[in-house]
């Protein structure tokens, strides 16, 4: 199948919202790219894949609809169109990714790239396919960086947001016993599975479709890796159950100017903010539940 992509450039807080709003049409996903100077000052490229179909000229004019009405509120340049095959799309991801090093252990390693691990590193093998994830990204960076911190051999582990699948897989190789890794997009479970397979970890990584609603249990750790916006109503939606009473949540996605909504949002929804980390203009939360609210929810 062909696809129409297209892309917006724009900077800071304005990636996160002209995302928001592309995900609304792009079946399988958004992607951000920056440029040399990272994601916090430079120029930030959004973007998603409409497929090329009967309905495609309907919906190449509601998504101009859409970023003509988000330019009112926040200066965008037009977008741009571009016919593209799904074979171009792969291919494009391989001129782009390379061997990453995250923290003391994790690696991130393209699968068409080689990579010989050394000591106590811990490699994840990534074909991203049309899902976001793919390690570059300041906000999945931090993830894993927590990720790191907070696993413990044997733990529970949920996804939210799996996308690729990187999360998910990170957590088993560092000695998760059960991981479950959620994703609303059927291509992005697709995706994951894929990978999961490939990181020979399907024994402790469940992937399916779907979302908090999905989620069954109690976990130790909880990552979710998503817009700002969806933490707010994940944390109204009753996210801090399904952490274990000594559980840990990672949320990212979050740009600065966005921290104090969210902290509220927790806060109100009986979780304690507890760490914080910063990349560039992007900031990750770690909240365990309130003390003082676990009596009584369950």
């Amino acid at each position: 199948m062909d696809w129409l992509e297209v892309s917006v450039e724009t900077t800071g807080e304005g990636a996160e919202a002209v995302a928001e709003v592309l995900s609304r049409f792009a079946p399988r996903g958004v992607a951000l790219e920056a440029g040399p100077e990272g994601f916090g000052t430079g120029i930030i490229t959004v973007r998603a894949y409409l497929p090329a179909d009967a309905e495609l000229p309907q919906t190449r004019r509601r998504v101009e609809e859409a970023l003509w009405h988000l330019g009112q509120i926040l200066p965008l340049p037009a977008p741009v169109f571009r016919l593209v095959a799904e074979t171009d799309w792969a291919e494009a991801w391989k001129q782009h990714l390379t061997v990453l090093h995250v923290g003391r252990r994790l690696v991130i390693r393209p699968s068409w790239l080689p990579y010989t691990p050394s000591g106590e590193e811990v490699v994840v093998e990534l074909d991203p396919g049309m899902a976001f994830g793919t390690g570059t990204h300041p906000t999945t960076q931090m993830c894993l960086l927590a990720l790191e911190d907070t696993v413990h051999p044997g733990a529970r582990v949920l996804d939210l947001g799996t996308g690729s699948g990187i999360l998910a897989i990170a957590a088993a190789k560092l000695g998760a016993g059960r991981v479950l890794a959620l994703d609303t997009d059927p291509q992005a479970v697709t995706v994951a599975r894929e990978n999961v397979h490939r990181n020979g970890v399907a024994d402790r990584v469940r992937v399916a479709r779907g979302s908090l609603a999905q989620a069954v249990g109690r976990f130790d750790v909880v990552a979710v890796n998503i817009l700002a916006g969806v933490l707010v109503e994940m944390a109204e939606g009753g996210l801090a159950r399904r952490l274990a009473p000594e559980g840990r949540l990672v949320a990212a996605g979050l740009l600065v100017g966005q921290e104090e909504e969210v902290r509220d949002a927790f806060e109100r929804a009986g979780l304690t903010v507890i760490g914080r980390r910063q990349m560039d203009d992007w900031v990750a939360l770690e909240a365990t539940r309130t003390p003082a609210r676990e009596t009584g929810r369950r």
